[in-house]
């Protein structure tokens, strides 16, 4: 079995939003499935936090992605009192909106603050690595529609794979508080 991931290159994101556009714009379609009205906000799974250090004249603008970390010892999951909150076997972290009884223990569980309220759905939203695209064999719309390939989603067991090779000279954020994510960003070198 595959151990999907992303991994993210900082230094060559332009900041553009693609991602963030695509993101609302594909998942939306697949809640409005769930619910008419459902949508996925922008910047609601995913966003693009600029983040400057240092100062003038030699201020550096990292663009720090914020999304789920899809962690292989993810809180949200072991927090949720009803198992709407799971891990695939791709790795996926998702939400069964059926079984969600709205508590939000996942939201403050999460150290990445990753999910986030959607009133449409009355409940606990997140990225879905888009779950439905990747079982397809298709990349998750971030991914697909990212113009630098600052976006790299893959089997990060595999060593023919460039999320594999990218995931080399990239790391995990926080490392130390265990959740063991599945999504790496390389640093900006500048």
């Amino acid at each position: 079995m595959a151990r999907y991931g992303f991994v993210i290159n900082l230094d060559t994101c332009i900041g553009c939003g693609a991602c963030v556009a695509a993101c609302s714009e594909e998942n939306s379609l697949v809640l409005q499935q769930l619910k008419e009205d459902a949508e996925v906000p922008l910047g609601g799974r995913r966003d693009i936090l600029v983040i400057e250090k240092g100062k003038f004249p030699s201020t550096v603008r990292i663009n720090h992605h914020h999304t789920c970390m899809h962690c292989d010892n993810a809180p949200c999951v072991h927090v949720c009192p009803t198992g709407a909150s799971y891990k695939t076997e791709e790795g996926a972290v998702l939400i069964d909106y059926d079984l969600c009884i709205g508590c939000k223990y996942c939201i403050v569980a999460c150290p990445y603050n990753a999910r986030y309220v959607n009133e449409a759905l009355g409940g606990p939203d997140k990225c879905t690595m888009c779950y439905h695209r990747i079982t397809k064999g298709l990349e998750p719309a971030c991914a697909s529609s990212c113009p630098t390939d600052s976006i790299v989603f893959g089997d990060l067991d595999d060593p023919n794979s460039e999320a594999y090779k990218l995931s080399l000279e990239a790391v995990p954020l926080a490392p130390e508080i265990g959740t063991k994510p599945r999504v790496y960003v390389i640093p900006p070198r500048r």
